[in-house]
């Protein structure tokens, strides 16, 4: 099995054993995130460590070690990109499965299994024609002032999202132009969807423009810019005039 085969594979059986948890009724609110985060956190973890041994393993839902730092090829997933919107009963929620290789995002899968979709990095779709008035895809509960700013300022229309997986591939599948985040984040919230994003096109940075690199002894990230290439320069321009 391939890399991306394998990335594809375990993000949506994820999803369909987090949509199981969720349909046994056993578990609500919060205590459902909990259970979900836990089971599929297993089976990931799992899964990579028999089928990719000599692999190392960041995971949001696992005590991380110093032990990936010396590996070329690391495995950053999140079991559940979106906790609260997965605990709501949401769609916009997400599965992450993502290979590093020398910090660089090469291989991604990103499950949304309350859309049943999985989009891969090897194999992308065309991007879909934008949208006269650009679209920026936001938090639905804690919209960031940047984003909000450069919004205004470039005519954006901003649409409340969940999960960080969600708002990416919305940008992928053509519901909005751009992605905006200032608020941190961590690796498992952006490997996987960069690594989708970059193989259909469009443009994933840090919102200073450099390179998002992963597998780094802080995990921490603290902004990110996805969107389509027409729109970047001009969404990195807004972004340094605000700290100007």
């Amino acid at each position: 099995m391939t890399d991306a085969d394998l990335a594809a594979h375990l993000a949506a059986t994820a999803g369909r054993i987090l949509l199981e948890v969720r349909a046994s009724g056993m578990f609500e609110g919060k205590t459902l995130g909990r259970a979900g985060d836990e089971t599929a956190n297993q089976f990931l973890c799992h899964a990579l460590y028999q089928q990719r041994p000599d692999d190392g393993l960041l995971s949001e839902e696992r005590k991380d070690t110093d032990e990936r730092l010396s590996k070329d090829r690391v495995w950053i997933v999140d079991p559940v990109d979106g906790t609260r919107e997965y605990g709501e009963e949401r769609s916009d929620w997400a599965v992450h499965v993502a290979l590093c290789i020398e910090g660089r995002p090469e291989v991604g899968a990103v499950a949304l299994p309350g859309l049943d979709l999985v989009l891969r990095s090897d194999a992308p779709g065309p991007l879909a024609t934008a949208a006269p008035t650009p679209r920026m895809v936001v938090s639905r509960t804690r919209p960031a002032a940047e984003a909000v700013a450069v919004a205004d300022a470039i005519g954006a229309q901003l649409v409340p999202m969940g999960s960080a997986g969600a708002k990416a591939m919305a940008v992928v599948r053509g519901e909005a132009e751009i992605y905006l985040h200032t608020g941190g984040q961590y690796e498992w919230d952006s490997a996987a969807p960069v690594a989708v994003a970059l193989a259909h096109g469009l443009h994933a940075s840090r919102i200073d423009g450099s390179p998002l690199v992963y597998n780094q002894a802080d995990t921490y990230m603290p902004d990110l810019l996805i969107c389509r290439p027409e729109y970047a320069e001009r969404v990195l321009s807004e972004v340094e005039g605000l700290s100007a």
